[in-house]
């Protein structure tokens, strides 16, 4: 469906009326957009922002990957989309790695591992000051060691922020739970992250991607 032209607006209002101080904002993949919704991100921000200056904004975005223009490549066309965002300068920007390299076909259909660390890597270069994170979903069949490689990935491209948490299948239709981690494992991989030289990390089992994201670690 077409865009709402008021909606920038009427989510600037929705965060006045809230009171909120520190707001998340997400979307669904926008593909069928030419700038993948980059612009409605950067839009939204800016209403926000004249309503309720004091409040900080962080981005969870897709991966802004495809459509055509003549004369830019997918790369440089994703790199244009993600500076759209990061020029609004939000508190940090999220963009969800999900799982480990391995599984990345079964559990994230039409999303690519090394796409991900591009988008955590480009923020970085378009602006090295604007905090980075991602999280995973454990309970795939992914093991430790794994996980800690996509710690290790996910640090080489500059993140700052990680959460990890236990993946609940939400229906039938979705993949079964292969494990549950032990909230034990959780406090040890947290104690991985920040070993690695993570700023902000959440492990535990009901750690989601935006678990207490507007306080200080």
């Amino acid at each position: 469906m077409p865009l709402d032209a008021d909606e920038p607006q009427k989510v600037a209002e929705s965060v006045q009326l809230l009171g909120l101080k520190y707001v998340v904002l997400t979307s669904v993949a926008r593909d069928d957009l030419a700038d993948q919704g980059a612009g409605w991100f950067a839009e939204t921000m800016r209403q926000i922002r004249a309503m309720n200056p004091g409040t900080q904004i962080e981005v969870l975005t897709p991966d802004f990957w495809g459509g055509r223009q003549d004369g830019f490549s997918p790369e440089e066309l994703q790199q244009q989309r993600i500076a759209t965002i990061v020029n609004e300068k939000p508190a940090c920007y999220n963009h969800n790695i999900e799982t480990v390299k391995r599984l990345q076909a079964p559990v994230r259909r039409g999303a690519k591992y090394d796409r991900t660390l591009q988008v955590l890597r480009t923020v970085k270069e378009v602006d090295p000051t604007i905090p980075t994170k991602s999280g995973l979903m454990l309970g795939h069949g992914e093991t430790e060691d794994e996980v800690i490689e996509t710690l290790k990935d996910l640090r080489a491209v500059g993140c700052d922020r990680v959460t990890l948490g236990q993946y609940m299948r939400p229906s039938l239709e979705h993949l079964p739970v292969q494990k549950y981690w032990h909230p034990d494992e959780f406090e040890r991989l947290g104690a991985i992250a920040k070993e690695l030289g993570f700023s902000h990390v959440r492990s535990a089992p009901l750690v989601r991607s935006s678990y207490h994201a507007g306080e200080e670690p």
